[in-house]
C-alpha cells in the first residue's frame, strides 16, 4: 500500500530543499520526524508538515499504523520562477530569480498488513 501527499508551490528553491529531504528519505516516519524536529535548516518545517499530511492521509483513508509507516521515496521538483529585477550601476538591471517548488512524498508500509483498499464514506 503506498500513501502520497504532495505540497505544491513551495516558496523556497528546490536545491535548498533537496538538503533536507535527502537525510529522511528511506527512514521511518517517527525517526524522520524526530531527525526534521532537531534539524537546523528552514525548510525542515515544511517537510515535516508534509510527512504528517502523508501519515494523516494513510490513518483516516486506510486506517494504517503509523508505526509500520516508511518513506518509500520523496523528492523537490522545481515549481514556478518568479522574475523581479534589481537596479545596477550604469542605468542596467539584473534579473533576480525567486525560486519554488514542489515536494511529493509517497510512504509505504514496512510489513505488509493486506489493505487494499480505501476506507468508504457513509
Amino acid at each position: 500500500m503506498e500513501i502520497k501527499a504532495s505540497l505544491n508551490h513551495l516558496r523556497m528553491s528546490p536545491r535548498k530543499v533537496r538538503l533536507v529531504i535527502d537525510v529522511v528519505r528511506k527512514l521511518p516516519v517517527d525517526k524522520a520526524l524526530e531527525q526534521l524536529q532537531f534539524l537546523d535548516k528552514l525548510a525542515a518545517e515544511p517537510v515535516a508538515k508534509l510527512i504528517k499530511s502523508a501519515i494523516a492521509n494513510a490513518d483516516h483513508n486506510f486506517n494504517l499504523d503509523k508505526d509500520n509507516l516508511f518513506i518509500k521515496a520523496i523528492n523537490a521538483d522545481e515549481g514556478v520562477t518568479l522574475k523581479r529585477w534589481m537596479p545596477k550601476a550604469h542605468g542596467r538591471a539584473t534579473v533576480i530569480r525567486k525560486r519554488g517548488c514542489h515536494i511529493h512524498v509517497t510512504l509505504a508500509e514496512i510489513v505488509e498488513s493486506g489493505k487494499k483498499t480505501a476506507r468508504k464514506e457513509k
